[in-house]
């Protein structure tokens, strides 16, 4: 029986271990708050502040978006406005469908059969705006975020990305110099995520979506390679929700759009809103799939001793008397051993 218990153990030990390991960088990113890298206020001159003129510029004066063709909808046309006006002095590039994968055809082959095989369009769009700051370098912003302030602060950062809730980082707004370390590891990670996890929303938000970008994001950081500030530096800082678009000295203001999210993803976001009861039911649901796991595996070592004892005539072991069995002998075979009065 000890035997038994040890090899069980040692089994469902392995497993946990695997599952753990699994989602390793999962669950760190739920103690991950940036602060080690954030963009405090104290660091960003107020608007139109001299200050900003001796602050070193690393990323080039670039604003990359993307849409489906250079018709953009009524209801972003004043967010894409508000950063096109104040950043008269940048080129601004739109990243149409077709732009997009004539990028990728010409300057990244490797990645094309990825690229037009991403059962979502939204992946596409996500995956475009990594390639284009690893390429070319500059900022990145969402067609419903608009521009509150000028970004030239932000272009003395070789590489930023902004925090999100409830733990992570998203992909709406990020800047970087050309072929900066961690945007280079984000394209290179695109081909392993691309998996399909059945509901749209996990797959989207886990191989090119934020989640994507934040597990790499951690990798990153644990490799050793968030370090350097500078032009040949491969630190990467977060940009606060403060800094983000809270107040009215934010960078951004987000505007109202329309959401890829299906119906799925009101299943996601419900479990979001009731972590704590789905945390407990799941800790109930190990424990009974343990149990189950110790049952069955009882089971199997009885069935193998009962076989024994057929050949050999023995008498009941303990194990088996502890499961409540016995041998009884001759045609019998096993019975339960102990009864209970009716």
């Amino acid at each position: 029986m000890r035997r038994s218990l040890a090899v069980f153990l040692a089994v469902t030990g392995v497993i946990v271990i695997f599952l753990v390991h699994s989602v390793y960088t999962l669950l760190t990113l739920l103690v991950e708050d940036g602060s080690a890298d954030a963009i405090h206020s104290a660091e960003i001159p107020a608007p139109n502040s001299p200050l900003i003129d001796n602050m070193p510029q690393y990323i080039p004066k670039i604003i990359h978006q993307t849409y489906i063709n250079e018709s953009v909808p009524e209801i972003w046309r004043e967010a894409q406005r508000t950063c096109i006006d104040i950043h008269e002095d940048y080129e601004y590039k739109m990243w149409t469908d077709a732009k997009s994968r004539e990028l990728i055809a010409t300057e990244y082959p490797w990645f094309l059969n990825t690229f037009d095989n991403y059962s979502q369009p939204i992946q596409r769009a996500d995956a475009i705006r990594y390639f284009v700051l690893a390429h070319f370098g500059g900022v990145y912003i969402d067609l419903d975020d608009g521009c509150n302030r000028r970004l030239d602060p932000l272009l003395s950062y070789p590489a930023w990305v902004r925090r999100t809730a409830p733990t992570g980082i998203s992909n709406d707004a990020m800047g970087s110099i050309p072929q900066h370390p961690f945007f280079l590891t984000v394209i290179e990670s695109l081909r392993e995520y691309d998996k399909n996890w059945r509901l749209p929303y996990i797959t989207v938000m886990y191989s090119t979506g934020p989640l994507f970008l934040s597990v790499i994001w951690k990798k990153y950081m644990s490799s050793g390679a968030n370090i350097g500030d500078g032009a040949g530096g491969g630190r990467v800082r977060i940009l606060m929700m403060d800094e983000y678009n809270r107040y009215p000295w934010s960078f951004f203001s987000h505007h109202k759009g329309s959401s890829w999210h299906g119906k799925d993803a009101r299943l996601i976001f419900w479990m979001g809103s009731h972590w704590m009861m789905l945390t407990v039911m799941g800790f109930l649901l190990a424990g009974v799939v343990g149990f189950g796991l110790w049952w069955v595996w009882g089971r199997m070592l009885l069935l193998g001793q009962r076989r024994a004892k057929r050949r050999d005539g023995g008498s009941s072991s303990v194990w088996e008397k502890a499961m409540g069995w016995g041998w009884r002998g001759g045609r019998a075979g096993y019975e339960l051993t102990e009864r209970h009065p009716v």
